[in-house]
């Protein structure tokens, strides 16, 4: 057992510290038929993933964006807060697993300092779907703010900014930063595909595509904004009703395994009660 933990210790220390190290060209890298490898090993992947319908995982860096980069933090930071996680949770472990019972022991000491390991991961993916629900919940009232402001005259690039600037939340924020790289000259389109990196949602990559859409055929972007706003306001409908179907089952398991039985607790003390009174009568009558 000890040399399982110090297997898996070694394991997480040495992917933390690669992934700490920049990367440089090595000897795979310049070998013709090792990168022809890698490259048709990439293209079975995506084969089957179309095939199965599965999307792409996404990497470190998409996944920090999409969570909103919060306090500045990138991949090399990431990958250190991993190890010092994993690090106290290898000391949390140890202590907890000398003082558990029996075989419980080993298995704190081989699982805290894993699951310490992937708990900035799932920091990450909690922050990254509380963006995503905010933005879908502001993307119908703040399109049809931007189709007001395209239709009194404003171009597309200072709309954003002017809504963005208007409005709070977290796709005020993108629009804002959206408006401000338009004014240091970023196009528009590579400002909007940044917004789309840092919220990768639908709703976002549906409004992008019709942008771009509207951009290249010169369709009127008013009824183009228009449309896009019912669309998320049907899809966010849809979310609340299967948000609300899922609750269901979850209040009928609480109701019977907490409610029913408190209930039946009651009604068998107030029969444990009376008939006690009642035999306690009738001895001494």
């Amino acid at each position: 057992m000890t040399e399982a933990f110090a297997f898996l210790a070694a394991a997480l220390a040495v992917g933390g510290v690669a992934g700490l190290l920049p990367p440089r060209p090595g000897p795979v890298a310049a070998d013709g038929r090792a990168a022809r490898m890698l490259r048709l090993l990439a293209l079975a992947g995506a084969t089957l993933r179309r095939a199965t319908g599965a999307k792409a995982p996404l990497s470190l860096a998409q996944r920090i964006a999409a969570a909103g980069s919060p306090a500045g933090l990138g991949p090399r930071e990431l990958i250190a807060a991993k190890l010092a996680t994993a690090l106290c949770g290898e000391g949390a472990g140890t202590l907890l697993g000398a003082l558990a019972p029996g075989r419980l022991g080993p298995v704190l000491v081989i699982g805290a300092p894993a699951a310490a390991f992937l708990l900035p991961d799932w920091w990450l993916r909690r922050r990254a779907r509380e963006r995503a629900d905010a933005a879908r919940r502001e993307l119908p009232a703040l399109l049809d703010l931007l189709r007001v402001t395209v239709e009194a005259g404003l171009p597309p690039s200072t709309a954003f900014a002017a809504v963005g600037e208007r409005t709070s939340g977290t796709l005020a924020a993108e629009w804002r930063t959206v408006g401000a790289m338009c004014v240091l000259g970023v196009p528009l389109g590579e400002a909007l595909a940044g917004m789309e990196r840092r919220l990768p949602l639908a709703e976002v990559r549906s409004l992008v595509a019709a942008l771009d859409r509207a951009g290249r055929h010169g369709s009127p972007l008013a009824e183009t904004l228009d449309a896009q706003a019912r669309d998320a306001r049907l899809a966010r409908r849809r979310q609340i009703q299967e948000e609300a179907a899922r609750a269901g089952p979850k209040i009928q398991l609480v109701v019977a395994l907490l409610l029913v039985p408190s209930v039946l607790l009651l009604v068998a003390a107030a029969l444990a009660a009376a008939l006690l009174n009642g035999g306690g009568l009738a001895l001494g009558g």
